[in-house]
């Protein structure tokens, strides 16, 4: 399937509804697109506070992905550890507010999966360039997993893996492009996902670059 990702234009397979990846999990092709300006907008405040950075893992490895957050709690990893904190490490200051925008999609977005009342209080930003990859893992940093995983992709198209509640169990790979929204939660919570290294095929509006933020309930 990532094979056919250089025969789509940019929105092409961006077709109405859902494709279901487990019980309680779902892409929704093209559910972004509507308040994809917005969106970006909000990326853009929130990184003039809080700019993207490279974050080193607690094994010393540092990440290809660049990220940031915002909400009231951030998504944080250095030599101690993974973690959430309240403070932005780099300026010692609050994360940026999370726009009204990514809340409000992913509220829809939540209710749309069948996951009506969704409230969340975090959401990581990153930003993929081409090679960037994702390692397979598990999302357990939350305090409460009874709240859903909201991602959205924009920019550069992407090959997302879904696994198991095992990392040795077998990974599907779904194609995620401009405007999808990913929504995983209940039975599917705590199943092993990450992204395949990107090809460098770039986007009309954002170029060789992909932003994709996972919006959480956290604490």
């Amino acid at each position: 399937m990532a094979s056919n990702l250089d025969l789509f234009g940019d929105d092409a397979p961006a077709q109405a509804g859902g494709v279901a990846l487990g019980p309680q999990s779902v892409v929704l092709r093209g559910f972004a697109l509507p308040r994809v300006e917005a969106l970006l907008a909000g990326v853009d405040a929130v990184t003039a506070r809080s700019p993207f950075r490279h974050m080193e893992t607690p094994g010393g490895y540092i990440m290809s992905v660049a990220l940031t957050n915002c909400g009231a709690l951030g998504w944080t990893s250095d030599a101690r550890g993974y973690r959430y904190t309240r403070q932005d490490p780099l300026s010692g200051q609050p994360w940026p507010d999370m726009p009204d925008a990514f809340v409000e999609l992913a509220r829809a977005a939540a209710d749309e999966a069948g996951f009506p009342g969704f409230a969340p209080d975090a959401c990581l930003v990153n930003r993929y360039a081409p090679g960037s990859r994702l390692s397979l893992h598990q999302d357990r940093n939350e305090r409460d997993y009874s709240a859903p995983i909201v991602s959205v992709s924009l920019g550069m198209p992407a090959v997302f893996l879904f696994g198991g509640d095992a990392r040795g169990d077998r990974a599907s790979r779904t194609p995620l492009f401009h405007g999808d929204v990913v929504v995983w939660g209940g039975a599917d919570r705590l199943r092993y996902h990450g992204v395949l290294p990107l090809k460098d095929l770039p986007h009309p509006r954002l170029g060789s670059a992909r932003i994709n933020f996972t919006i959480r309930k956290a604490g």
